[in-house]
């Protein structure tokens, strides 16, 4: 137990997050450890109050656990478990007879919940619609993104071990395990949030995690136009093209939107094609009804039993498949995923890491060899152009704005090279004041040699679209 002198200095950590209209914090866990924005994070080590307020969080949660049975909990409502854990915890803090005011004893009481039911102080950032990205380099530092620019939480962890415990359960609801046999793991949150981590001894540091996050309404091609992340006639074109079953690759870096505009792209097929999907981590969200997911799985504690993205996409052309769409391709699945393109699967999508259309064309042919296919560039060049009807360019430009840089056309062969067209680019003009990249989009005047393709699906377009002029900028020009 405390003594009287500590308990006068037993204060619970500011919150990260601006409290709800309510005086006490709001019903989803808080973070064990927050402070305001714009204050100054306390180190636990240099302040006796925090540090014994996190004993007396440790000393109530493993009482909490060993007086409740959890497991059978588990299977009932779960608010009705958690009003009951909250009266229990509320009565472990009256027998540990802390001097704690009415709201750091509310506090307390909602921390103690996080860790029991949640990710502890990650909850408060996993409330925020506007984080993008969370990254943890080890307990004591978290990044997190919003709105394009990275700044400094005041989220800590307290120490590896907690961090450990957290990555753990992210890793438990998944099936997967993060260990020192298996130090890496790719993983995902309920809500589609893709996880990353890696931990000692391959991080030096502590454990890291990395944490991509796709928000409860999923961003719409709306959203894309009301950015300024794309033109207006730009979605009209892609929306005919996805219509028109043709395969389309979507290129660009780390952070440019890959997987939101698949996901975007992947809402104009129609409703009554059979789609199969396959990926790392399950994150897209299509709204079809015909729609399998496939999801690979890591090796065992024996090193058996992985089922990779190249098994799965073989495993998926003999599951009469209208259109195949594979989240990303980075391996020997990419000749696999050329070749079911080639083969009738027509309106076939996935994306692939390169920062230019024609980054792209070298990285598959880098993929291909370095995955041990003994073919020819030309035989590989010749299966991508035969394959490969559209590229669309994502990128993340300077300050943080998201563009659709480009749309370009895959003409074909000419000699040994693959030719193509750009059909609707965006031109950066320059910098603000503000530090954010601007410029406008605008449609080249080129036509696309597949309109007639389009046609015979139905998918028509207005020529007009196509000639040469400003589309939309970001600025009055």
């Amino acid at each position: 137990m405390f003594g009287k002198s500590a308990l006068t200095t037993l204060k619970p950590p500011k919150p990260a997050v601006p409290p709800a209209k309510s005086p006490l914090p709001p019903a989803a866990p808080a973070a064990a450890s927050l402070h305001a924005p714009g204050s100054r994070p306390v180190e636990s080590h240099k302040d006796d109050g925090l540090e014994q307020w996190y004993d007396l969080k440790s000393r109530i949660h493993r009482k909490l656990v060993e007086q409740l049975d959890l497991t059978a909990l588990s299977q009932r409502n779960s608010d009705e478990v958690r009003n009951e854990v909250r009266q229990a915890v509320a009565e472990l803090c009256s027998q540990e007879n802390a001097l704690l005011n009415v709201n750091e004893r509310q506090r307390l009481i909602e921390e103690i919940l996080d860790e029991t039911f949640g990710l502890g102080p990650l909850e408060a950032l996993l409330k925020d619609p506007n984080i993008s990205d969370i990254l943890i380099n080890g307990p004591k530092q978290v990044y997190v993104e919003r709105k394009g620019k990275l700044a400094v939480a005041s989220v800590k962890f307290r120490d590896n071990a907690h961090l450990l415990h957290i990555i753990d359960k992210i890793c438990s609801s998944v099936g997967r395990r993060c260990d020192e046999v298996t130090p890496m793991v790719d993983a995902r949150l309920k809500d589609g949030s893709r996880v990353n981590a890696i931990i000692p001894p391959l991080a030096i540091d502590g454990p890291s995690l990395s944490i991509r996050r796709f928000g409860k309404d999923p961003i719409t091609w709306d959203d894309y136009v009301r950015f300024k992340s794309i033109a207006p006639e730009m979605v009209e074109f892609l929306r005919a093209c996805v219509h028109g079953a043709l395969n389309i690759l979507v290129v660009g870096g780390t952070g440019s939107g890959k997987t939101t505009l698949l996901n975007n792209l992947s809402s104009f097929i129609p409703d009554t094609d059979r789609i199969v999907t396959i990926e790392d981590a399950a994150e897209l969200q299509l709204r079809q009804p015909h729609v399998v997911r496939l999801e690979s799985r890591p090796p065992n504690i024996e090193g058996k039993g992985r089922i990779a993205i190249r098994d799965l996409l073989i495993n998926s052309l003999r599951m009469r498949p209208d259109r195949i769409v594979v989240g990303e391709c980075r391996g020997p699945e990419t000749l696999d995923m050329l070749q079911a393109m080639n083969t009738g699967h027509d309106g076939s999508m996935t994306t692939i890491h390169a920062n230019s259309t024609r980054d792209a064309m070298q990285r598959v042919e880098t993929m291909v060899m370095m995955a041990g296919f003994d073919l020819p560039v030309k035989a590989i060049r010749q299966q991508f152009a035969s394959a490969i009807h559209l590229l669309v360019n994502a990128a993340r430009l300077t300050g943080g704005p998201r563009k659709i840089m480009s749309i370009t056309e895959v003409q074909g062969m000419e000699g040994e090279a693959v030719t193509m067209q750009e059909i609707f680019k965006f031109e950066q003009l320059g910098i603000d004041a503000s530090g954010k990249a601007y410029g406008h989009f605008i449609a080249t005047g080129l036509r696309p040699a597949f309109l007639e393709r389009l046609n015979a699906h139905g998918a028509k377009i207005d020529p007009a679209i196509f000639e040469r002029r400003v589309l939309l900028a970001d600025k009055d020009e």
